[in-house]
């Protein structure tokens, strides 16, 4: 957890990093130096509150809650993996960090009695400004369950980063994520199962929108949550050649 987090703080300074925590947690870091989390799971929690052994964490714990302090937390919606209940509390206990969450997750917000002035209840269509951090909220499809989900498009530092959110293509809505284009980075699902892209849907995404960098996720945390990274790289090599993708490995950060 200490290399980890000494990576996020200090490595290649004054550049701007993009750090993956895994499932679809990432955190973003401004070349000044301020820290946005995106659908951090850093607990156990899932298993706990789902009790089924097709939940069980498969990949390791890379960051204690209380290792770093953020500018900015984004939680799209309010699944466990993504609005992590161990682990938000402890988060947002301090002065200092935003949080920026979908609607249906202000019961758990009003539970932990989270200072309501530093909490951002957000729709598509709305914009929050942190910092060195401007974040657009897009529209998302993560079924009827999840009707409040919400994707979201980073700019910092002059860089645009695009994570779609737990979502199914939409073809209808490619125009209006163009608009908040073009991108330097696409973060999107490939697990196909609860509603999201599967590996042939994100990567005619990737095709559609064309950025300069493809990250895959939603895979390999969860057993039953599946994915086939070796399938998305066969459709990206055979069908989109000319576009850059990268698997980013637990704990691993690009600089962009």
């Amino acid at each position: 957890m200490r290399d980890f987090t000494l990576n996020v703080l200090a490595a290649n300074p004054g550049r701007t990093g993009l750090f993956f925590v895994g499932q679809a947690g990432f955190i973003a870091r401004s070349a000044g130096g301020q820290i946005l989390g995106l659908d951090l799971y850093l607990s156990d929690c899932v298993e706990r509150v789902e009790r089924s052994n097709g939940y069980k964490r498969l990949q390791p714990k890379l960051l204690g809650a209380g290792d770093l302090t953020f500018d900015l937390l984004i939680a799209t919606h309010p699944h466990r993996d993504h609005f992590d209940v161990d682990s938000i509390p402890l988060l947002m206990a301090n002065r200092r960090t935003q949080l920026c969450a979908s609607l249906k997750c202000r019961p758990d917000v009003e539970r932990m009695e989270i200072e309501d002035a530093r909490v951002h209840y957000v729709r598509p269509g709305d914009r929050h400004i942190c910092g060195d951090f401007v974040v657009d909220f897009i529209p998302c499809d993560h079924g009827a369950g999840t009707p409040d989900a919400v994707g979201a498009v980073i700019a910092v530092d002059g860089k645009r980063i695009c994570a779609v959110g737990d979502t199914c293509l939409r073809h209808d809505w490619i125009q209006a994520y163009q608009t908040k284009g073009p991108f330097d980075v696409l973060i999107a699902p490939i697990n196909g199962t609860y509603g999201n892209l599967n590996e042939r849907e994100c990567a005619q995404l990737s095709g559609a929108l064309r950025p300069k960098l493809v990250i895959p996720c939603h895979f390999g945390m969860f057993a039953s949550h599946g994915g086939n990274p070796g399938l998305f790289k066969s459709i990206m090599d055979g069908e989109y050649p000319d576009l850059r993708y990268e698997f980013m490995c637990p704990g691993e950060g690009l600089f962009l």
